[in-house]
């Protein structure tokens, strides 16, 4: 067993050495790293400024090694959040100097250790958080920020593993104390978070799940959810119908309004969480009208009043968990937990497509249209191929209509886009 062992892990560094010196395939997809002189070079999407879709390009940048206490590693797939859809708009507090390569989580394989790194091995599998710059084919983060992947796991999962599974755990777990027999209300129930939420609700008896979603939502993810409704129905009238008292947990990723209605669903000693404020997103571009409706639309909360009604509000965020608040030993005892409850198949990431990077405006447009079921997946390996654009007009989270500003969409082609 230990000889096979040596012999795969020699294996992958060949792959490895044979990989870094690879010329990309022509027009710029396909994986590998390639060499001008001396500096070798990868493919890296990059954020020029803040703003729409057309900020994002795919160029060629230098390859970074690893520091003290660092690993490397060759990325085989990244992670897209809503998060991201933020930050390329500038919509996030103290957001970063740009240019800058986007993206927080991804998965790939070891390739070069820094100093002091203990634990792993060149040619293991990893899924790892990033501080910005996972959207590229090599990255380099901190040791204690890096997950030994599950031998079944394919890296298509181990990058829709983290961010979502994470916050979904540490909401229900850690912040919520969610037990046997309470209930629980998720927004977007389709997406990576709702759909992780709802898995690991049903680790845990008689929990009761209420979502919302898109009605084009329902029929794939109605088994995941109790009480499923439409987002633009008047949810806190379907779930006092069924349940009078309301529920125990709330999860709020929209903001806005729903702050309120969400507080006054909660029962005596019940928990809202917001966790983001996707209604502050209603265009291509930063707001500043629906950042102010937003924030006008929150109920002001009164201390006195919770403490009358013996109800908790929190928030949470795992980014700021992770690279601000140095919280990554209890991530990491998260994350042992949620690979034990992976490995008993009780829960599995939901994925809903792959995309090359290339392909990233389309990704984030998709995120913008709330149209996945899942995570989506940048495939760093993944050939760019011409997309058809969906000729539907989408309805926003905040329940505005999307505008389609290029006219009839019917049979219009969407090309990849590489500098």
């Amino acid at each position: 067993m230990a000889k096979e062992g040596v012999e795969k892990a020699e294996e992958t560094e060949q792959m490895i050495e044979k990989e870094a010196g690879k010329e990309p395939a022509e027009g710029g997809g396909g994986g590998g790293s390639h060499r001008l002189g001396d500096a070798q070079e990868m493919r890296a999407v990059v954020l020029a400024g803040f703003g729409g879709l057309n900020k994002l390009r795919v160029t060629r940048k230098a390859m970074p090694e690893p520091q003290d206490g660092e690993l490397k590693i060759r990325v085989k797939a990244c992670g897209l959040n809503f998060i991201d859809l933020m930050v390329r708009q500038g919509n996030i507090d103290t957001p970063p100097k740009t240019p800058l390569v986007p993206g927080f989580e991804c998965s790939g394989i070891v390739e070069a250790l820094g100093d002091s790194v203990k634990g792993f091995e060149i040619g293991d599998r990893v899924m790892a958080f990033v501080n910005y710059s996972a959207w590229a084919e090599v990255v380099c983060t901190p040791v204690e920020f890096v997950y030994k992947i599950p031998e079944d796991m394919s890296f298509s999962e181990a990058a829709a593993f983290p961010m979502n599974f994470v916050t979904a755990y540490m909401m229900l777990f850690e912040v919520a104390n969610l037990r046997e027999g309470m209930s629980v209300l998720i927004h977007s129930a389709g997406g990576g978070v709702g759909q992780a939420v709802a898995q690991l609700c049903s680790t845990v008896p008689n929990v009761t799940v209420f979502g919302t979603a898109s009605t084009f939502k329902h029929e794939a993810i109605k088994d995941s959810v109790t009480h499923l409704f439409d987002r633009n129905a008047d949810y806190v009238q379907e779930v006092k119908r069924i349940s009078a008292e309301g529920v125990d947990i709330v999860l709020d990723c929209l903001c806005g309004d729903n702050t309120g209605k969400g507080l006054s669903l909660l029962k005596p000693l019940g928990t809202y969480i917001l966790y983001g404020s996707s209604n502050m997103v209603t265009g291509e571009t930063k707001s500043f009208f629906s950042f102010a409706k937003s924030w006008w639309q929150v109920e002001k909360v009164n201390p006195i009043k919770l403490y009358e009604e013996n109800k908790v509000i929190a928030g949470f965020s795992l980014l700021n968990l992770l690279f601000k608040q140095g919280r990554a030993g209890l991530i990491r005892g998260v994350v042992d937990k949620l690979i034990a409850l992976y490995n008993q198949k009780k829960i599995k990431p939901v994925v809903d497509s792959l995309w090359a990077l290339e392909e990233v405006k389309e990704a984030m447009q998709r995120i913008h249209d709330r149209g996945n079921i899942g995570k989506l997946i940048l495939d760093v390996e993944k050939t760019p191929t011409p997309l058809m654009a969906n000729d539907s007009t989408e309805t926003s989270e905040a329940g505005e209509e999307e505008e389609d500003h290029e006219g009839d969409s019917e049979n219009k082609e969407r090309m990849p886009f590489i500098q």
